[in-house]
């Protein structure tokens, strides 16, 4: 018996300063599809993230928040996690620097190293952002502020960040000894470095002018794992944050069977803002350590805006939550994953959101599935011809085109270039869209002497749409899902893509007797106008800094009231205005264009009955059976505009994992009763 191949991916942990946008989320998307590729080709994957939890800046918001550093972490880390649930991200394991075995494993990490002589005892001097948590030479500053003699006495980082004089006694680690290891290693393999450009960045800008020894302790703060030996140093995060990607897989305990199955990293994906820090500081500590080096590692662009890189002082920043919330979990991995060329930068515009999934999603290939569901009923009572015979020239250029570019596809996953294989898929969607109309079906169902050529025809529609769900899975965790249901071939969910060719189509197999759009088609104008309001906000629901004793200019307060609710006490005054209402189901359907979408019609007291719209139709497949029931209901909300209808409140409901239950009020609760 073969023994399974393992791979081993992983994310940067998150420096949890803030709440997560598109931005930060995308590497863990990327390590996401991919982990989910590998799942499908039959590989053991173990898939990591995290948090990196140490450190002054981390201190610092704690303190302005009268928190203590490790309660901080633990509600960021908490939000994180929630946010990769609501991604439904398949990480295997969530690390934290703060965790007891890493705290431990990194002393060890640092003793090591201290005993070899890579680590020594030095002084530093030089510039110090807390923002970017890093130092920089007078040269590297972007702006140097100086005094009347000329005297330099601060200035700004890179980032815009201001920096302040540092000198303090401090532990270095020995890099430069290693750079010529480290040219060796980005040569030793194709592919080492992605985008490979980055090699030469590395290796041009890094280490031929010289790499500096590695100042890898601090003494001007606490929050941080202190040198065993010298406590008032703690170890600084190039060995604390990069030693995760070994220490979570048990290295440095007595439980190190994972890092003996996995190590070292098939690949760790990164942002390009990281480069260096992965790049060079990571492989070279790993080379002092005596151990294997990543197989490779990915550095991706920033998915930035018009007006440059996504910040809250900008106000141009965008929330996974809020994609998700407006338009589904699928269209927002599907738009993240497919706009990002391999090491470029991506830029997001409502205009170009709404087109893709107007036009690939809604368009192409939903239209194909309705298409297909609608003629199969049409012509063959719903059910799939074999057609597997009697091929013309058409079909087999047809049958080649589809195979080629399920090989493309693979090609590129394997490059995690997501792009161009989304491309791959949407070119078979086009092509099965060029056959319908090259094939007519709607012409040879007149003659019942091409009733042959006719399933042939049909047969190849509901294979091609087989194929596109295998090839979506990767990418999307509803559709894939959503179209073998509707070509009545659930049981494809338990196939993997090893062996993924054309003519496999599951026989006697039923599709469903009406097709349900998988995508519906977005107002173009509407939704455009809602994104772009949400990237320019007025933060008029900011809660006060003052009543939070928040000092940092760089916090974001908007994040602060979503993390801290706890902390941000809401006045009585503010409370007492929410109206929540008893209000009995009248009536319920469908919305039209939506599977997500139910609209309620209740009885809240009102003159007349009120209209609300709400996302719960998966989890209420028998919807029918809310009617006469009592519900709980948000009276007082601003209507707001939902798939041409107006919703007039928010129904309650309580959250539990992946279910998600309805608040009901007591049957002897009055309709339009007050709950306070």
């Amino acid at each position: 018996m073969t023994e399974q191949k393992t791979f081993y991916i992983s994310t940067p942990i998150y420096y949890p300063s803030g709440k997560l946008h598109i931005g930060n989320a995308y590497s863990t998307l990327a390590a996401d599809a991919i982990s989910r590729y590998k799942r499908l080709m039959g590989y053991d994957v173990y898939f990591l993230t995290g948090t990196d939890e140490h450190g002054q800046k981390i201190e610092q918001k704690a303190a302005n928040l009268g928190l203590e550093p490790k309660m901080y972490v633990d509600k960021m880390a908490e939000e994180i996690q929630k946010l990769w649930k609501k991604l439904e991200i398949t990480n295997d394991h969530f690390i934290r620097t703060t965790d007891d075995h890493h705290v431990q494993a990194v002393q060890k990490i640092f003793d090591q190293l201290l005993d070899q002589g890579d680590i020594y005892l030095g002084e530093y001097s030089g510039w110090y952002s807390v923002s970017d948590e890093e130092y920089f030479t007078e040269t590297q500053l972007a702006e140097v502020f100086k005094d009347e003699a000329g005297k330099v006495i601060g200035g700004i980082a890179p980032s815009g960040h201001p920096v302040e004089l540092v000198k303090e006694e401090s532990y270095f680690f020995r890099l430069d000894k290693y750079a010529d290891r480290l040219i060796e290693y980005y040569e030793s393999a194709e592919q080492v470095i992605l985008p490979e450009f980055r090699k030469n960045e590395m290796i041009n800008n890094f280490i031929k002018p010289g790499l500096e020894d590695l100042a890898v302790s601090r003494t001007s703060f606490s929050w941080g794992i202190p040198v065993k030996s010298d406590p008032k140093h703690v170890i600084y995060v190039w060995i604390d944050a990069l030693s995760n990607y070994i220490t979570a897989l048990g290295y440095g305990s007595q439980n190190d069977q994972a890092f003996k199955k996995y190590w070292p990293a098939d690949i760790h994906v990164l942002g390009k803002d990281i480069s260096r820090f992965h790049m060079i500081y990571w492989p070279a500590l790993l080379m002092a350590l005596d151990l294997p080096l990543p197989k490779r590692i990915y550095a991706h662009g920033w998915i930035v805006m018009k007006d440059g890189k996504m910040s809250k002082s900008k106000g141009n920043v965008i929330y996974p939550e809020t994609l998700i919330e407006r338009y589904g979990l699928d269209a927002t991995r599907y738009y993240l994953l497919r706009e990002m060329s391999l090491g470029n930068d991506s830029v997001f515009t409502p205009e170009d959101f709404v087109k893709k999934v107007n036009t690939e999603l809604a368009n192409d290939l939903g239209n194909l599935l309705n298409r297909t569901v609608a003629m199969m009923n049409k012509y063959f009572e719903g059910k799939v011809p074999a057609g597997v015979s009697h091929l013309n020239d058409l079909d087999k250029e047809f049958r080649t085109y589809v195979e080629s570019h399920i090989e493309e596809y693979r090609k590129k996953m394997e490059l995690m270039a997501f792009d161009k294989a989304i491309d791959a898929i949407m070119a078979i969607v086009s092509r099965s869209n060029k056959y319908i109309d090259q094939t007519e079906p709607w012409v040879l169902a007149k003659d019942i002497q091409t009733k042959d050529r006719l399933a042939v025809v049909m047969y190849h529609l509901a294979e091609s749409l087989r194929l596109v769900g295998h090839l979506l899975r990767p990418f999307m965790t509803e559709a894939p899902l959503e179209i073998f249901k509707q070509l009545g071939i659930n049981s494809e969910i338990n196939s993997d893509l090893t062996d993924l060719t054309f003519g496999q189509f599951p026989q006697s197999a039923q599709v469903i007797s009406k097709g349900v759009p998988i995508f519906p088609r977005l107002e173009v104008e509407e939704e455009v106008d809602y994104l772009q309001k949400i990237m320019t906000p007025e933060r008029n629901d900011q809660v006060s800094t003052e009543k939070l004793k928040v000092s940092d200019p760089t916090w974001d307060p908007e994040a602060t009231k979503l993390l801290f609710e706890e902390t941000a006490e809401l006045d009585f005054e503010d409370f007492i205005k929410t109206e929540i209402k008893v209000a009995e189901v009248i009536d319920v359907d469908e919305v039209e264009g939506s599977n997500k979408l139910l609209r309620f019609r209740l009885d809240a007291g009102d003159e007349g009955h009120r209209q609300v719209l709400s996302g719960i139709r998966k989890y209420y497949p028998d919807y029918k059976e809310l009617v006469g029931r009592k519900v709980l209901v948000v009276a007082n909300l601003k209507p707001r505009k939902m798939m041409g209808y107006i919703s007039q409140g928010m129904i309650l409901s309580a959250e539990s994992g992946k279910e998600l239950h309805l608040v009901f009020a007591p049957d002897q609760a009055e309709n339009g009763s007050l709950i306070g």
